[in-house]
């Protein structure tokens, strides 16, 4: 077929076609000019110096062609700015051409030519020039304007046109999603649902604009299978109301990306995306303050801990962006490693940033090397994310989570005295609260470590075992919160996978709520909190409103243009399945241990007061329980988290499975 002919062609032979055609066209206009002022009454050759007009034209009309970029565009994407480009380089070409003939007597050539025909040959140049690449444009996208809003163009089958899909949202961002979908034929548009009185019922490019009440109408009119969201404008809060209304009928439902991805290049317009489950909950963000954001980073060297993972790494891209000298990521994984040392590198050479960015291997359980670090580079902020954070593995592996998350929490803080760095802030979690895990109970227990060396005034009992000690100069500061959207081992992309591959969804318990906040917002956060600190302060952020699980798994089934399977409706495609709880997991979440939060001058902020051990006892328990930890003796280990870390009740007995494994043994 010709028209897959001709995109087939090279960009070499496309170009050059492209100039020929010009050629000509500059040739037939220039004779059509001729003709309406000579040639009255019959057909007209140019003669003698006419044809040298012929030589002229496109020789002055080519070179601006190609500076302007014209033979640069791609036909199948001409829009307005294209015409303006035409429309300067054929005004230039054209202005040229009259001071060749201007100055033409002079040269001794007299290239005799009316001025209307000169005038005539303008405007006959933008039409042809213009005209072509505009049928150009028609004719490999298709001939959906040129049916003049009566819809022809949606006669062709779904096989050749694509998947038939509504745009929500009939807006600037809904007609540019349409005329990316027509380009694509990946998609079939047949409508735009939108609220806007002033456009219910009208038509656009010859696609109806139906009312959100009347989605079933259009529905059973079109034959849409899915429906693109395209309203980035939109407040959380208003999505959530779209996503709740949609999710009551059988359509897949996805978002065209936000405008800062279109505009930074990492996605187009049509590369449509699953729903941001952040919708689902309806929370708009609060905008960051940011006198804080910079306080512990701009023009400093800042090190983070665990720069690896979901929180780690998103700490790195925010802390970036405000003005430090210095990021050193730290992490033990070396490929979490590698990979946010690769996107940050890309990100600070595209934004032209002076920022230095050193990636290290190594452990926190390595305190000398935590020291080294710290004093080489001069460090001035500490975020320690690393820790392990998965209930039911720490739950397995005692040893490791306290050995982690307590052991090295204590070697970064101890680190950061004897360094002398200014702030540390620990990424703390809401399972710290009235912790029924072990991984709850040792981020407790590190929060405890960080407010007990806060508030120590002797400095010999600072030190660790090998006799360090310090004045302690550095601020500590602890952020809790609870679930990230997205992060390692979260339900989210769980219940996606589950749902591609047709369910069931597992839900460990019908009454299992959890608090949510999205991965950016969270970081955001925790740089503003860990700026707010005095020493020994334990912050919480404002989750919103706890999310039933077992709904949030329903409202991904629906959006995903299934139906759940339950008594209710014994057809429908996926099953949700109940589990039961794992090892250590709690039905509810809690933020505060006390019940008296207090405000901070930043509304999703507030401190906690929370009771402590002093660091010459809880010294001492730390040491007997690196002792029991060495000789495996867990019922110690457990016993003396129940004693130190206020409100914690197991939910189940010891499941080490070393632990297990021996006792097994031993019988």
């Amino acid at each position: 077929m010709l028209k897959e002919r001709l995109i087939d062609l090279s960009y070499a032979q496309k170009r050059l076609l492209q100039i020929v055609a010009d050629v000509v066209l500059l040739w037939l206009a220039l004779y059509l000019s001729l003709y309406l002022r000579l040639g009255g009454e019959g057909w007209v050759w140019p003669e003698g110096n006419e044809l040298w007009l012929f030589v002229l034209a496109p020789m002055t009309a080519l070179p601006f062609y190609v500076v302007t970029g014209m033979y640069r565009a791609v036909m199948r994407h001409f829009g307005g700015q294209a015409l303006l480009t035409i429309f300067k380089a054929v005004t230039l070409g054209f202005g040229t051409l009259c001071l060749f003939v201007f100055f033409s007597r002079a040269a001794g050539l007299e290239l005799l030519i009316p001025r209307s025909s000169l005038v005539s040959y303008w405007w006959l140049s933008l039409l042809l020039i213009g005209g072509l690449r505009l049928a150009a444009r028609e004719y490999f996208v298709g001939d959906w304007l040129l049916a003049n809003g009566s819809g022809a163009a949606l006669q062709n089958t779904e096989q050749e046109a694509g998947m038939p899909v509504a745009i929500y949202g009939a807006g600037a961002s809904g007609n540019q999603l349409l005329a990316s979908l027509w380009v694509g034929r990946l998609y079939r548009p047949v409508a735009f649902i939108d609220d806007d009185p002033g456009l219910i019922g009208r038509s656009i490019a010859g696609l109806r604009v139906y009312s959100s009440r009347n989605i079933p109408r259009m529905l059973d009119k079109t034959g849409a299978k899915e429906v693109f969201l395209a309203i980035p404008s939109a407040s959380r809060a208003e999505r959530q109301k779209i996503l709740h209304n949609l999710a009551r009928f059988p359509v897949y439902v996805r978002t065209m990306p936000g405008l800062m991805d279109i505009a930074s290049g990492k996605v187009k317009v049509d590369d449509m995306q699953e729903v941001d489950v952040a919708d689902l909950l309806g929370r708009d963000p609060v905008p960051p303050e940011e006198a804080l954001l910079g306080r512990c980073i701009d023009q400093q060297i800042v090190m983070v801990t665990g720069a690896g993972g979901s929180i780690g790494s998103e700490l790195c891209r925010q802390i970036v962006n405000n003005g430090p000298t210095t990021l050193i990521l730290y992490e033990h994984n070396e490929y979490g490693l590698y990979s946010i040392h690769k996107e940050l590198e890309g990100w600070v050479r595209s934004q032209n940033l002076d920022v230095h960015l050193v990636p290290i291997l190594g452990s926190i359980r390595n305190g000398s090397r935590l020291r080294d670090i710290m004093t080489a580079w001069g460090v001035d902020t500490v975020y320690h994310a690393a820790a392990y954070k998965h209930v039911p593995m720490v739950e397995h592996n005692v040893a490791e989570g306290i050995l982690n998350n307590v052991f090295g929490t204590k070697n970064v803080a101890q680190a950061a005295i004897v360094c002398n760095v200014p702030n540390c802030v620990l990424i703390s979690t809401d399972k710290a609260v009235r912790p029924t895990n072990v991984m709850g109970a040792t981020k407790r227990l590190a929060e405890m470590v960080l407010q007990a060396l806060s508030a120590e005034q002797a400095p010999e009992l600072i030190g660790d075992t090998e006799g360090i000690s310090r004045v302690n100069r550095t601020r500590f500061t602890m952020v809790r919160f609870g679930n990230v959207l997205g992060s390692s081992g979260s339900v989210i992309p769980l219940f996606r996978e589950q749902i591609r591959r047709g369910g069931p969804v597992t839900v460990t318990h019908k009454d299992i709520t959890r608090y949510f906040m999205t991965i950016p917002e969270a970081a955001q956060l925790v740089i503003q909190a860990g700026s707010m600190g005095q020493g020994g302060d334990v912050f919480v952020l404002d989750m919103g409103e706890p999310v039933r699980i077992v709904e949030l798994a329903r409202k991904m089934i629906m959006l995903s243009g299934l139906t759940v399977c339950d008594e209710m409706t014994p057809n429908g495609d996926i099953s949700i399945s109940f589990t039961g709880l794992r090892p250590g997991e709690k039905l509810y979440e809690e933020l505060l241990i006390g019940d008296n939060p207090q405000p901070t001058h930043h509304s999703k902020i507030h401190r906690a007061d929370e009771a402590f051990v002093p660091w010459p006892e809880l010294r001492k328990t730390l040491m007997a329980m690196r002792a029991a930890l060495k000789d495996d003796a867990y019922e110690e280990v457990r016993e003396m988290l129940l004693r130190t870390v206020q409100g914690y009740e197991p939910s189940n007995g010891i499941v080490d499975l070393i632990w297990e494994k021996r006792k097994l043994s031993i019988r």
